[in-house]
């Protein structure tokens, strides 16, 4: 049943890949959602929120033959085929973004529409190859569940199917049903996310990967210096991570003992079984690199032309009082 109908913000067929982005900067798309409630486990917020404010240009390169994303839209059509043959379903292109009608923030692109079905109107295609297809074991991974009920909240649609195909052969089909409950608290956290764009005001670090690389680019450093001696909450952060990195390096040293005493029971074997499971250690293939420092020196001018400098990347480096010298009082 529809609840209320989409807008059309666009039409996707007179745009470009730029032109595309740039729409998408102007709002929350389906597959924005997760992480702009803290819930996709390869994007954060604070990465979300670089992009939206144009301080993040990285998605904006095609993806490459290495890149998921590049097979994910490679093979859209052939898993929307491959649906129409296992459900006997129609489906069709909508060609547009849609906006949702009152949160004009919400945006979506939807795979396909289904046609004439009162039981499911919206097809998700997804690919997974072998590491992302362990994601599927369970069901539908949580932030794709989100990405449907954000698509869901768009149109006003009541249920969508995801067909997924795994490792390029096996095609499995998910009923999602519309959930109002899921939708409320999503259109109050992705408001609360947008809140941040608008007010240009970077969301909080959320300890991720993802977070850190987004820190690494939006803080790129200077030579000034703060004093958060006083602070006291800052100050109890910064001996909470000093205890934990104490903790860890204990457990690193234990983890590498461990190790090393499996490696040399071991010996030349490369793989061994045990009660609980088993591992493997495997010489690589051998490789080939440039030995630079040998091409330089034989042939300094053609390496001058090919030198660019790279910027410096910040180090986080953490040093205890104790560890530091002594400084002498002045009167």
């Amino acid at each position: 049943m529809v609840k209320q109908r989409a807008l059309r913000l666009v039409d996707t067929r007179t745009l470009d890949r730029g032109q595309w982005l740039e729409v998408r900067k102007g709002g929350i798309g389906s597959s924005d959602a997760a992480a702009a409630v803290g819930l996709n486990p390869y994007k954060s917020q604070l990465e979300l929120w670089m992009e939206k404010t144009g301080r993040a240009g990285a998605n904006e390169e095609n993806p490459g033959m290495q890149d998921p994303r590049f097979w994910g839209t490679l093979l859209e059509p052939y898993v929307a085929v491959a649906y129409m043959q296992k459900t006997d379903r129609k489906v069709r292109k909508i060609n547009a973004v849609l906006q949702h009608p009152t949160f004009n923030f919400m945006l979506a692109n939807i795979d396909r529409e289904v046609v004439g079905c009162q039981d499911v109107q919206i097809l998700e295609c997804k690919t997974a190859g072998e590491f992302g297809s362990r994601l599927w074991r369970e069901g539908v991974p949580e932030y794709i569940q989100l990405q449907v009920q954000h698509q869901l909240a768009v149109t006003g649609k009541a249920a969508a199917d995801v067909a997924v195909l795994l490792c390029g052969q096996a095609l499995e089909i998910h009923h999602i049903p519309r959930d109002d409950e899921v939708i409320a608290r999503l259109i109050v956290l992705e408001a609360r996310f947008w809140e941040y764009v608008e007010t240009d005001t970077p969301p909080p670090a959320d300890g991720s990967e993802s977070a850190a690389r987004a820190l690494r680019q939006f803080y790129p450093g200077n030579s000034t210096t703060l004093d958060f001696s006083q602070d006291e909450a800052l100050s109890q952060v910064f001996t909470s991570l000093s205890e934990l990195k104490a903790e860890l390096e204990v457990k690193e040293q234990q983890a590498e003992l461990h190790k090393q005493t499996l490696q040399q029971a071991m010996g030349d074997a490369s793989h061994a079984v045990f009660a609980g499971g088993e591992v493997t250690f495997k010489r690589s293939k051998d490789g080939t690199s440039l030995d630079t420092k040998r091409f330089t020196a034989d042939h300094p001018g053609i390496a001058l032309q090919y030198t660019v400098t790279r910027p410096g990347s910040r180090r986080f480096v953490l040093s205890l009082a104790s560890d530091q010298p002594q400084r002498a009082s002045t009167c």
